[in-house]
């Protein structure tokens, strides 16, 4: 009977010590795949993000410089009832205007600008702006005002980042 505990002990012991490397594989494996992974991931993002950097480089219409102008809303030309529209509108220029910062528009003719395009926008009515050949006719609408009334901004696009029609 004394030699009974001592087996026990025995198998205790070696139980751990037989875990214990498949521990350490699982753990190894799981490092290595979630490293994979990891690899994998930023890889492909890092191959993603280059694509459309050099589509854009080879873009002659790519602005090299994108001014944000503060939200517009007007009320549109909607003669049987009152509609509205909220719009912020990004402009992407030729070149950076002189002195221009990321909060600050430099030289850009800002006051000019935003005159021009809520002529354009306070003619709109709600049925065509809620469009896409609505949204799209008012961008080309914006640019041209813009090379007609601000020639010297150099705005080669108009990006709407937020276009809300309220009927």
């Amino acid at each position: 009977m004394a030699d009974e505990p001592k087996d026990k002990q025995e198998k205790q012991e070696k139980k751990p010590k037989s875990k214990l490397p498949l521990v350490i594989a699982v753990g190894l494996v799981a490092l290595l795949g979630g490293g994979g992974g990891v690899w994998f991931f930023t890889h492909h993002s890092k191959t993603a993000e280059a694509s459309p950097s050099a589509a854009a480089s080879q873009d002659d219409n790519a602005p090299e410089f994108v001014l944000h102008l503060d939200t517009f809303t007007v009320n549109l030309a909607d003669a049987e009832e009152g509609h509205f529209l909220r719009a912020t509108i990004d402009l992407g220029l030729e070149h950076a205007p002189r002195g221009a910062t990321e909060k600050g528009a430099g030289d850009f003719p800002v006051a000019r600008a935003r005159d021009a395009i809520l002529a354009v926008l306070t003619v709109g009515k709600a049925d065509v702006l809620l469009t896409p050949e609505g949204k799209t006719q008012l961008k080309q609408d914006i640019l041209q005002t813009l090379h007609d009334k601000v020639p010297e901004g150099g705005v080669k696009n108009v990006y709407f980042t937020e276009f809300i029609v309220q009927r």
